[in-house]
């Protein structure tokens, strides 16, 4: 075990050692915990001291209005920002008269944990009061898994070294106040006390509180009751009111002895249902937490894991924290999505409102690869959520004078909520993105009954967004003008070659499936015109290239704009936030891969000279603003035969929030970036590939990392990849008659369960030098220089 300041680098927990006050914000983010209905950020027990208070309920947003200098016809009126909820983490100790809180008296121990196999927040504690008197308190807490409207906290004080009187004040509290920390556009607008109090009610069986928005009309619902365990008399009490509610539990311990409280928390909300139908639903909650009791929900809870980790773990061998890192990756990948249930996969998650709490194209492009290999249920859901928006989607493209649908660039329940349009309504490429993750689902899982219900109409409809904003010129060439791609430092640009090759693959593919499913495709209106402009279109698109330089521009013109001063912004990054993007617009400067991606993405558009080519003159460009980057740039270099430097990316992906190197990690975690940890290791070392429904690897490992290991479902069997420095052996290991057919290095295997198959490694070497990167923006070392 090695030391990283006070988290020590383990292989299945990440454990603070210390508290650090100035690191509060981060730490409830790192600490956070979720199902994708429930957020709980790492707030102490206790409520004090925080950096934000954090309680959320997936898509539950208030509404308010989008201000613009200068309106325009189609800019979006309101903005959805997420709501902070009835906070039902509070518990609040007094000894004696002393508040417990962690800036006064002597703290000699303070240690949190959060264990991937368990799923399991802990806090051990040894405090002693500004009046003398120690005391050791242990908490434990878990958002269910399997109970999708619970969460639940054990809390135990013990009287260590003199007789002390306890008083626990266990709390629901709506409305806490919300600090601004910083003028970072990134950072979630700050909402006046957006609950409105409905009702409340105490009595035996719990307490609710129960809240409306203003603007939104949602009502939800929190309920707390709990379970008390002392060795000697105590008294409880409670307290109701419109916007808190209190339990007071009191008892006098004398040392060594334990007072034990359970709390268990229910938690709903509807824009639909009524009153008493939430009150009924948290209150059900809270019976069958209480009926599986605290041991239940940490054996369920233990059970998920154990199924979840046995078909997606990623074993690392040779670099600690980089096995702590994406193992705290896929478990906060797995919380964003278990329990959406047809929600949305917001870019943080359930552990912050950075972004407001909205989701993007990221979520279809870095998280649903993950979920799709390793828990496909899960990837499906999310990409019915995305089918239950499609009536507003289309609304959307009906009012920019377009066909099909133009889902929004961010949104909470499908309404566009970007009003700097060419950052967001031009990025029509998220159409393209989601085609993209209901093709990758359906080869991945075979689910025919997916595609007859939800994935036809995203892919057609989706299709004829492009055949309404593409033309063909006088040679035929088909092209899309004046759209933004991934680089948000580019906008408004012409044939941008990730867009178009994207929208080339969406036309196929609904072309394809709609021969495929033919009767469902006449019940949406195809017809066989319809179904052959997708195919001319596709096949006619146009691709810049620039002959002279040998690259293909990010859009056309591109490599023909200005040089970046990147010597004077040296220490001055992210760059949006110290220069116009006007100037941004201009030059040579690029935010986050975008033709790099395109390369992965849309690997068979580009010879492997192409895109080391590629590879070497973007290198130069990207400066990595971007959470989204460092993966991308990790799969391919390790493709183009740079296999340091996709160390060095991978190091970064998995570490953006452990490490806090984009400073905002404060705000929530980057899901985007937890996915791409994943993506850089299985993807880039794995060479994992799924094209034209064929599935395909070329490992190769850095120096340095002398195993990796993953698994992937594919076609309801289970495929392990074990690499090491001269080989890889894949296994099935699933049914007896399971087998699997894939492409090793170009080679066909086919891989049955009982017979594994191993095949030798031969070196990687790259066809170009190492590139640079801008001044300043090398990546983090994977290694210290002695140790490469």
């Amino acid at each position: 075990m090695t030391d990283r300041g006070h988290h020590p680098v383990e292989p299945w927990r990440l454990r603070e050692t210390r508290l650090a006050l100035d690191d509060l914000a981060q730490s409830e983010s790192l600490f956070a915990l979720s199902n994708g209905h429930i957020g709980l950020r790492g707030n102490l027990d206790e409520g004090e001291p925080y950096a934000i208070p954090g309680t959320y309920l997936n898509s539950f947003y208030e509404a308010r209005p989008l201000p613009y200098a200068e309106a325009g016809y189609g800019y979006p009126e309101s903005g959805q920002t997420l709501v902070d909820v009835t906070n039902g983490k509070l518990i609040r100790l007094l000894v004696d008269d002393s508040p417990f809180d962690v800036r006064y008296g002597y703290l000699t121990r303070h240690e949190r944990s959060l264990d991937f196999r368990t799923g399991l927040l802990e806090r051990d504690v040894d405090w002693t009061s500004p009046a003398g008197k120690r005391i050791r308190v242990t908490s434990r807490r878990l958002v269910s898994l399997t109970q999708r409207a619970v969460a639940a906290i054990e809390y135990t004080v013990e009287a260590v070294d003199q007789p002390a009187r306890f008083v626990i004040q266990s709390e629901l509290v709506a409305n806490e106040a919300q600090p601004k920390l910083s003028d970072d556009p990134r950072v979630a607008a700050v909402l006046d006390n957006p609950l409105k109090p409905v009702s409340h009610d105490g009595g035996d069986n719990g307490i609710v509180l129960l809240h409306r928005t203003t603007h939104s009309k949602q009502l939800m619902a929190a309920a707390m009751t709990h379970e008390v365990e002392a060795p000697t008399r105590f008294a409880m009490d409670q307290d109701v009111r419109e916007d808190w509610a209190r339990t007071t539990v009191i008892c006098q311990l004398q040392p060594g002895e334990k007072l034990r409280v359970v709390k268990y928390l229910s938690y709903g909300w509807s824009s639909l249902r009524s009153e008493t139908a939430i009150r009924d639903q948290v209150a059900a909650g809270l019976s069958s937490a209480r009926f599986s009791g605290w041991d239940g929900l940490v054996q369920q809870q233990a059970e998920f894991l154990d199924d979840f980790w046995d078909g997606a773990d990623v074993e690392v061998q040779g670099h600690p924290e980089l096995q702590q890192a994406v193992r705290f990756a896929l478990f906060h990948v797995l919380q964003a999505g278990a329990r959406a249930e047809r929600r949305a996969i917001p870019s943080k998650g359930l552990t912050g409102a950075g972004y407001d709490g909205h989701t993007f194209w990221d979520t279809e492009g870095f998280v649903l690869p993950v979920l799709t290999y390793t828990m496909p249920d899960a990837a499906a859901d999310a990409l019915r959520w995305r089918h239950s928006t499609l009536g507003l989607a289309k609304e959307r493209a009906d009012v920019l004078g377009l066909k099909g649908s133009a889902f929004p660039w961010r949104t909470i329940r499908g309404q566009e909520c970007s009003g700097y349009w060419p950052a967001g309504t031009a990025a029509f490429h998220i159409n393209a993105d989601i085609a993209e993750a209901v093709m990758r689902y359906h080869r991945a899982t075979g689910d025919d009954q997916f595609i007859e219900e939800v994935g036809l109409e995203l892919l057609i409809e989706t299709a004829r967004l492009w055949t309404s904003l593409g033309h063909h010129d006088r040679h035929g060439r088909w092209h899309l003008p004046g759209v933004t791609g991934p680089d948000e430092y580019s906008a408004v640009a012409d044939d941008n070659v990730f867009t178009n090759l994207m929208a080339a693959r969406n036309l196929r593919a609904a072309a394809e499936l709609t021969a495929r499913f033919p009767s469902t495709a006449r019940t949406l209106g195809v017809d066989s015109e319809e179904e052959a402009s997708w195919r001319d279109a596709a096949a006619a698109v146009y691709v810049p290239y620039d002959e002279e330089l040998g690259v293909h521009p990010q859009s056309e013109g591109f490599t023909g704009y200005a040089d970046w001063d990147f010597e004077a912004y040296r220490d001055k990054y992210p760059l949006m936030l110290h220069a116009p993007y006007f100037q941004l617009y201009r030059k040579q400067v690029i935010k986050q891969a975008d033709l790099v991606l395109a390369t992965y993405w849309c690997g068979d558009a580009f010879t492997a000279e192409e895109k080391a080519r590629n590879f070497e003159y973007y290198e130069r460009l990207t400066v990595r603003d971007s959470s989204l980057s460092a993966c991308v740039q990790a799969v391919m270099a390790a493709e183009v035969g740079h296999l340091d430097l996709a160390y060095d990316y991978a190091y970064e992906a998995a570490l953006i929030d452990l490490r806090d190197l984009h400073h905002n990690t404060g705000d929530g975690l980057h899901m985007a970036s937890l996915g791409g940890a994943w993506m850089a290791l299985v993807a880039g070392f794995g060479g994992l590939r799924d094209r034209d429904g064929c599935l395909s690897f070329d490992p190769a490992l850095p120096q340095g990392l002398t195993k990796l290991c993953f698994s992937i479902r594919w076609q309801n069997v289970r495929l392990t990849v074990d690499i090491d420095s001269g080989s890889v052996t894949y296994t099935v290991r699933d049914g007896d008659d399971a087998s699997i057919t894939f492409q090793h290095a170009g080679e066909e295997l086919t891989v049955a369960k009982g017979a594994p198959v191993t095949r030798e490694l031969e070196k990687r070497r790259p066809l170009l030098e190492r590139p640079a990167q801008p001044v300043g923006r090398s990546p983090r070392p994977a290694f210290a220089g002695e140790d490469r």
